[in-house]
């Protein structure tokens, strides 16, 4: 007996990707300014996608350095060690601007320059000591990510920095998919909100109503995310059986410098794009 159902019962189909703008339209900017976070849905292309897809496959399974285990962050979920089960679990490919030709296409890729320019000006680099990696989040020995910003680690004239989140497959909230607290980049926060870690307390009650205006981030691959450096974002370990891959960069207008001595400035290399 044949399964195909008539045309009639045939489930609605979805209606392929809309062809992305090379340019913020003015709604997507003032969502922006006052959420500190816009997604452009397939803004990068899948030939692209798809050979940073291979080159980190490759990569975490040849444990390529240099590479930030689970165990180091000694987040919750993560393994005791490098040398206890999991231990040897890759959460991020780090330098990944120097690993594969493809991550240079992409940070030059016009579409995505023409909105760093929107964002941040006409002269736009991009600081090779921060992200500038591979994201993954593996099944079994992944971690909790608590709410946190960019910024609290790096040091700057300003804290003008935008992080762009390429996804290179599915992210939902099951597989480690971020959440972003809308409007949290134009706040300021008293000592008693954050630990001594500069995470934002989930378990702080003044804390609460704000987390409680969280909002998912779900991307297809090729979707893009970009996000203000002081916007709290926070993720859940990856809770289903296949690897979560992201590759993140970071960008600045060129006149917001480092401090000087600081690991904001102790990668001398900068990519400047023009």
């Amino acid at each position: 007996m044949s399964s195909v159902l008539p045309d009639s019962t045939l489930p609605d189909q979805p209606e392929p990707a809309a062809p992305c703008s090379d340019k913020f339209s003015a709604d997507e900017l003032s969502c922006f300014a006052e959420d500190g976070f816009v997604i452009s849905r397939q803004l990068a292309p899948a030939s692209i996608v798809e050979r940073m897809m291979a080159v980190a496959h490759d990569h975490a399974a040849r444990l390529i350095e240099p590479l930030e285990f689970e165990a180091d962050v000694e987040y919750p979920g993560s393994p005791k060690s490098v040398d206890a089960p999991g231990g040897q679990t890759v959460r991020r490919l780090k330098q990944a601007h120097a690993r594969d030709i493809v991550f240079t296409e992409w940070v030059g890729f016009p579409p995505l320059l023409q909105r760093l320019r929107q964002l941040l000006g006409e002269q736009v680099v991009m600081p090779l000591a921060h992200h500038n990696c591979v994201m993954t989040k593996q099944p079994h020995f992944s971690s909790d990510t608590g709410w946190h910003r960019d910024i609290r680690y790096w040091s700057f004239q300003k804290p003008e920095l935008v992080s762009v989140w390429l996804a290179l497959g599915d992210e939902f909230c099951e597989n480690g998919g971020l959440f972003v607290i809308p409007g949290s980049h134009r706040m300021e926060f008293g000592p008693g909100q954050l630990d001594e870690r500069l995470f934002f307390r989930a378990d702080a009650s003044e804390n609460q109503e704000l987390i409680a205006t969280k909002r998912a981030v779900e991307l297809q691959a090729g979707d893009v995310l970009f996000f203000d450096a002081r916007t709290l974002h926070a993720a859940s370990r990856n809770r289903t059986a296949e690897t979560k891959y992201s590759a993140v960069f970071t960008f600045r207008p060129a006149n917001n410098l480092p401090v000087a001595g600081t690991r904001s400035s102790s990668c001398e290399l900068m990519l400047p794009l023009h």
